[in-house]
């Protein structure tokens, strides 16, 4: 099974004319497998505690602030990030 750089690079090689075995020696030449070990995965941040009591509570809190078309009321954003807050630390 070959790395998906291989793959990437073979594929670009057969568009460019190369035939079908010299673009596969090419492309798994030492250097690109080499390349491919190194790409490091990015790690996702968890949410703390704290930003997941905040969102529940805004989600409850946000509701008193919108208007009956749901559109946000004036200053109702506002209002109901600081209410959030005030309920998510209790």
């Amino acid at each position: 099974m070959a790395c998906p750089t291989c793959l990437a690079i073979r594929a670009v090689l057969e568009a460019s004319g190369m035939d079908y075995e010299t673009a596969a020696t090419l492309s798994h030449s030492a250097p690109v497998k080499r390349l491919d070990r190194k790409v490091k995965k990015t790690v996702k941040r968890k949410a703390s505690a704290y930003a997941k009591k905040y969102g529940r509570a805004f989600k409850k809190v946000a509701k008193k602030y919108k208007k009956k078309n749901g559109a946000w009321m004036k200053n109702g954003f506002k209002k109901a990030q600081k209410a959030a807050h005030r309920e998510a630390k209790k």
